[in-house]
């Protein structure tokens, strides 16, 4: 038996089971019962006076087993005076449920000053005009209140967990996409421009502290959460704890515990802005590149009936009507597409497109052989390499999407074909837009211009000054 037990046995022991309180002058009576003597006498006094079961004179029944039992056999009880004796001075045994002023038993709850009392308090000055409710009833009404924190706490710390979920989801990804925007920007710099290490170096210092900057507000997000969480346990635990407690203690403990309840909100997590804000920006690399730049001009043989070209040939929008144009096998049809004249068989390349102000548009390359007269993906597979403007998105055939924050007016094309490299970039701010992976081209690679929707802009193709970096393939 441990030592709660133990105690909670002499408290029964020690206690008279008439006045409820430990015991003032146990007797024993014939049957083996032990009352408190006054306690004994005034019970009998009141049994006098009422009718019933015949007695003999001067017995009385017993108030526990209801013997008949003598009066004049009440013997005092000392060992049991020594026990109760300690009880009243043991500190763990004190009574909980009487009134430490009166020493009158709690039997009523006041509902303003939140706090078990007895009927002596309820007649004092300071609790006349309170309500006040039987102790009872208080325990069932405030049992439900502890069952509504408990639910409201239990539901605070499951949105706790999702939050937490979410937020170890968004640093995995935050960290991922910093990984990736870190080798985008290695690879660029390897490839185009030796000689801008230092700002390579800057770029990725910038990109570092961002990504620092970002996984501390995030990580700084989880670990309030993880304290959050760790509160609310703790909170609902103490509950459950005093929800379990006896009656009056419970009482006892009420005021602090709902107010407890009451202090504790959840904080939810500061939103973290996702979208990285270092771009792939190299100075000077676009004026690097047009070293390479190709006079490229459009192949009417290959345009769509529905695709207009100025008689330059360097500009092309999507007409309303279909033309009346010979059906050849060059055409693209139903693809709204048209070829440069230029074909590309080795060497670096690099041309620029006027887009404006267009919602959409598809720049690139593709194989000499492609098939022209099946409306299909325009993929690496079928020998398409293009980027798709449609409204806010960029999109490359492969992989996937690449958001973008402002659409470029002029985009920058570059092909290395020895090194499968084709990029595209913003020639106004010139940041990267997209790089495909790396690829072995074969065969002969032609410039490819789509409209995609009707639009008063057309797309045009810039002259720049000055002649072409590398030799034109054979033509």
């Amino acid at each position: 038996m441990d030592a709660v037990e133990l105690a909670r046995k002499l408290q029964e022991e020690a206690t008279c089971s008439i006045c409820l309180d430990y015991f003032t002058d146990p007797v024993m009576t014939s049957c083996g019962h032990n009352f408190c003597r006054e306690c004994i006498r005034m019970t009998w006094e009141k049994a006098k006076g009422k009718k019933g079961k015949r007695r003999q004179k001067g017995s009385f029944p017993c108030p526990e087993c209801r013997e008949m039992s003598p009066q004049r056999n009440l013997r005092p009880n000392r060992l049991l005076t020594k026990v109760a004796e300690m009880a009243r001075q043991h500190p763990g045994l004190q009574r909980r449920d009487l009134c430490p002023a009166h020493q009158e038993p709690l039997k009523l709850f006041c509902l303003e000053e939140q706090t078990p009392i007895c009927v002596v308090c309820r007649e004092a000055r300071e609790h006349q005009s309170h309500r006040a409710l039987p102790v009872d009833e208080a325990v069932q009404e405030y049992k439900v209140k502890l069952e509504e924190d408990m639910k409201y706490f239990r539901e605070e710390i499951e949105k706790t967990e999702k939050m937490q979920a979410k937020e170890e989801q968004s640093l995995v990804e935050w960290q991922d996409k910093a990984k990736e925007r870190r080798e985008r920007i290695l690879v660029e710099f390897q490839k185009v421009v030796l000689f801008l290490v230092e700002e390579e170096r800057r770029l990725l210092q910038t990109l570092k502290k961002e990504e620092e900057e970002t996984v501390m507000k995030l990580q700084d997000s989880k670990a309030s959460l993880d304290r959050q969480n760790h509160s609310l346990h703790s909170l609902l635990l103490q509950l459950e704890d005093w929800s379990r407690e006896d009656p009056i203690q419970m009482l006892q403990d009420i005021k602090e515990a709902l107010r407890r309840a009451q202090d504790v909100k959840l904080q939810p997590p500061e939103v973290v802005p996702m979208e990285l804000r270092t771009v792939c920006r190299v100075p000077g690399l676009v004026e690097t590149l047009q070293r390479f730049h190709v006079d490229v001009t459009l192949d009417p043989d290959t345009a769509n009936p529905e695709l207009v070209l100025c008689e330059d040939r360097r500009s092309v929008q999507r007409g309303e009507q279909r033309q009346a144009l010979p059906d050849s096998p060059e055409r693209f049809d139903p693809s709204p597409c048209v070829l440069g004249q230029e074909r590309f068989t080795s060497g670096r390349h690099y041309w620029e497109v006027e887009v404006g102000d267009r919602s959409s548009w598809a720049l690139g390359v593709c194989r000499e052989n492609v098939n022209r007269k099946e409306k299909g993906e325009l993929s690496a597979a079928c020998g398409f390499w293009i980027l798709v403007f449609l409204g806010s998105y960029y999109t490359s055939t492969e992989p996937a999407f690449s958001p973008l924050r402002e659409p470029p007016r002029r985009v920058g094309i570059f092909l290395d074909y020895e090194a499968g490299h084709l990029s595209f970039y913003s020639v106004t701010d010139g940041s990267l837009l997209f790089i495909f992976p790396e690829t072995p081209f074969s065969g002969p690679l032609r410039p490819l211009f789509s409209p995609l929707s009707s639009s008063t802009t057309p797309m045009t193709i810039c002259w720049l000054k000055g002649g072409p970096g590398d030799a034109l393939a054979p033509q």
